[in-house]
């Protein structure tokens, strides 16, 4: 059984900046790709952000480049949200993702393979 564990969520201000974690337990998935998704209130899900395993593959969304980081570690089977300068839209429960490659979770959300249960991240103005 894989499970993925967001950490980090909270309710900040305007144009401060916040850390997402996401850890997996369980079976460890090697070689797996992980990324990002949130989903604002009456929203479809947004893809944010999707790192390769090694990391040489990063995709971001386009409401986030610039602002937002995705990291990696592999020796923890955990991916990283680093988000600065929020803003109120980025209010969202983030998600984290996982499957084998980074382009499906940065293309294909209903391809991916495992999903976390969610963090809120709540952005005052």
């Amino acid at each position: 059984q894989v499970l993925l564990e967001e950490s980090g969520g909270g309710l900040v201000q305007a144009g401060d900046s916040l850390k997402l974690a996401c850890k997996e337990s369980g079976r460890t998935l090697n070689n797996y790709a992980m990324g990002w998704y949130r989903q604002a209130p009456g929203k479809e899900r947004e893809f944010v952000a999707a790192i390769s395993w090694r990391g040489n593959n990063i995709y971001y969304g386009d409401s986030v480049k610039g602002r937002f980081t995705v990291s990696t570690d592999n020796t923890r089977n955990a991916v990283y949200l680093q988000m600065n300068g929020l803003k109120p839209d980025d209010t969202a429960v983030y998600y984290c993702a996982a499957d084998r490659d980074s382009y499906t979770i940065a293309t294909m959300s209903r391809k991916v393979e495992f999903w976390g249960q969610g963090t809120l991240v709540t952005v005052s103005s």
